[in-house]
């Protein structure tokens, strides 16, 4: 493809230099990547300025650069007034624009997105259309899996994803839009058919530094021109900023206030939840999901509204719904075969984690055992706060390592431990995560729940800057079967 037809689309042009007609095979925005005939993307980043590399990327094999400065190379070069959002839509183009050859669907909020769009998944499954998934779980089409870093990649490996369904004949896409993709353009050019949003909680203020800033960006996904239809959770206390001054039709979906579509009759259970789905001027849906807890009513009502926007049937909707069994590290019991139970689950906010350890507790006929950390290089403010969740609603807490990452674990631990001393709630301080899990097996008994939380799907932990294997599911098996053979010495 010739540099100048990546360009047809591009609002950010300033000027050019250098051949246009320049053939491009590859694009890239690592400096590190051997390419041939490649287009490096001059990126300026928090702690790195891709323009100082660009000599690198050149000896590389790249043949053209896209800048925000020119820089001293003879090779073509591109100035953009926005880098980030000219890769998005350079890549977007490179790949041949493949968003619109499928229904785009982007769910964004703190929580819910990730089972939200397995629901719709199912759903739209159930309604014949091939559905496709991107999100913090990866790529999924049918039964491929393709692991991602991001919960919204950066703009070429989103674009490559793209294509990849639609050659494969997705008919529908759905995405978990993360507020940092919104913030750094990675979606810039693409349009959604329907935007759908869950809620608003503390979370990455490391990066956002207040929660109005948080809640601008998530409400720009849906003002950018980009979203066509929008599904709004009606009892988020953020809902009403959210409808205001919002030029797309919209419906609404909750449980506590008047929406367009609510759920009445619930029903929570250790096995499920039962409740009837209402919709204006539509029947009722009587549904039996094989998911607890109240955030997953919601969670199906997000699922439901943007199926209801897209034109499936009820009857579709219902039986999607009711398909799903299981969404990988959401509430996932484990098979243990021990007379307690233990369920992975990815709450790693302060209102995440008040969601699970609240649901758990309905059926827990003996303790609940909370076992969970902070990431490093994180929004530090909520660690008291979970400290202070964990102790006031298990039985007993164990702190440990989540993601480190380039922290000392230790400094985490103390922060959480400033939060569930007050309550006086039992707990101990376990850092390493394989003995603190070990631990928490080891006390377990007839009738008690652990709930594992901060990790979820995740198969690595992050300690200084290394991503080190770190599978909960086998690491629980594994520790299982040590401490039988124990037993049977």
């Amino acid at each position: 493809m010739k540099l100048w037809e990546l360009l047809s689309e591009l609002p950010y042009v300033v000027s050019t230099r250098g051949d246009m007609n320049t053939e491009i095979r590859e694009i890239t925005s690592s400096s590190h990547d051997k390419t041939q005939d490649g287009l490096f993307f001059c990126i300026v980043g928090a702690r790195f300025d891709a323009h100082d590399f660009a000599w690198e990327a050149v000896e590389n094999g790249c043949v053209a650069l896209v800048v925000e400065h020119y820089v001293e190379l003879n090779v073509p070069q591109v100035l953009v007034s926005n880098g980030r959002c000219a890769m998005a839509r350079i890549a977007e183009a490179f790949y041949g624009f493949p968003s619109r050859r499928m229904r785009m669907i982007g769910i964004t909020g703190t929580k819910g997105k990730t089972t939200t769009t397995y629901l719709l998944k199912s759903i739209c499954n159930k309604a014949g259309l091939k559905c496709g998934i991107i999100g913090s779980t990866g790529t999924l089409v049918e039964d491929q899996h393709l692991d991602s870093k991001l919960t919204t990649p950066d703009p070429i490996d989103l674009q490559k994803m793209l294509k990849m369904m639609a050659d494969d004949g997705v008919k529908v896409c759905c995405m978990e839009v993360s507020a940092h993709a919104i913030d750094m353009g990675r979606l810039d050019g693409m349009s959604f058919e329907v935007g759908c949003y869950t809620n608003l909680s503390q979370d990455h203020l490391d990066y956002f530094y207040t929660m109005d800033r948080y809640f601008e960006t998530k409400k720009k996904f849906f003002t950018s021109g980009m979203v066509k239809n929008a599904a709004i959770n009606a009892d988020d206390e953020t809902a009403e900023k959210m409808k205001t001054g919002l030029a797309i039709p919209f419906i609404t979906y909750g449980i506590c206030v008047n929406a367009d579509v609510f759920a009445r009759d619930i029903e929570i259970t250790e096995e499920g939840v039962r409740f009837t789905a209402r919709m204006n001027g539509m029947n009722e849906i009587a549904l039996h999901m094989r998911m607890t807890g109240m955030f997953n009513v919601y969670n199906a009502l997000a699922a439901t509204s943007c199926a209801l926007i897209m034109g499936i049937a009820p009857e579709n909707i219902r039986e999607g719904l009711e398909a799903v069994t299981r969404v990988p590290g959401r509430i996932e019991v484990l098979q243990t075969g021990t007379p307690y139970k233990v369920i992975l689950d990815y709450s790693h906010s302060p209102d995440a984690l008040e969601n699970i350890l609240t649901t758990v507790r309905q059926f827990t006929r003996g303790r609940l055992i909370a076992l969970f950390g902070c990431g490093g290089d994180r929004d530090k403010g909520k660690r008291p706060m979970m400290g202070e969740i964990g102790g006031r609603l298990a039985d007993h807490c164990i702190l440990t390592s989540d993601n480190p990452r380039t922290e000392n674990p230790t400094v985490i631990l103390a922060a959480i431990e400033k939060g569930i001393r007050p309550t006086g709630g039992s707990y101990e301080v376990i850092e390493n995560r394989r003995d603190a899990i070990r631990k928490a097996l080891a006390m377990a008994e007839d009738g008690d729940i652990i709930v594992l939380a901060g990790k979820g799907h995740e198969t690595y932990q992050e300690i200084m800057g290394i991503k080190r294997p770190f599978d909960e599911k086998a690491i629980v098996s594994e520790l299982l079967a040590e401490m039988r053979q124990e037993k049977e010495k």
